[in-house]
């Protein structure tokens, strides 16, 4: 596989459960397979920390502008945040699911969160301060709406001839 920030080969690091290939003395970025960063992706996961020395050519310049294309597939990544806390930028494919990281990004990520617990809350707090307001608004017009229908239902129901009609 040729490395898409700086199309040097990939070479393959094997961990313990998992297979990634970086960009061993290139630009230092490291490809993960589908749902392999899961993996290394807490300070706790010790695995990981192979992969926080990839060296690196400090002649090689990348350009973090430029779209990059799957190692993998050849389809353009998505750039996107890794988490809420919005340190880290990824590309990730959108058909193979694969991540690549530029050389520090797997550090960071690392530093962010020390288990997926803490995660969740952080998501969840992020969740509710920038979609909170309309949520509750939307819950409010939703119990209004369903007031009105059982209202309407209520009097279609009296005014109904089968609800006076003896049933067999």
């Amino acid at each position: 596989m040729q490395c898409p920030a700086c199309s040097r080969a990939l070479t393959e690091v094997k961990l313990q459960s998992l297979t990634v290939n970086a960009c061993s003395g290139g630009c230092g970025g490291l490809w993960f397979d589908h749902f392999g960063l899961l993996k290394v992706e807490y300070s706790d996961a010790k695995e990981g920390e192979t992969l926080l020395n990839i060296q690196t050519d400090p002649d090689v310049k990348i350009d973090s502008k430029r779209k990059r294309s799957c190692p993998k597939c050849n389809m353009i990544m998505m750039h996107h945040f890794f988490s809420v806390k919005k340190q880290v930028t990824v590309d990730e494919c959108p058909k193979c699911a694969g991540f690549w990281l530029d050389a520090g990004e797997l550090a960071t990520i690392r530093s962010e969160f020390h288990s997926e617990t803490e995660r969740q809350v952080a998501t969840d707090k992020y969740f509710n301060q920038t979609f909170g307001a309309q949520q509750k608004a939307l819950l409010e017009k939703d119990k209004a709406e369903f007031e009105r229908f059982r209202k309407i239902r209520n009097v279609l129901g009296v005014i109904s001839p089968s609800n006076y009609i003896r049933k067999f």
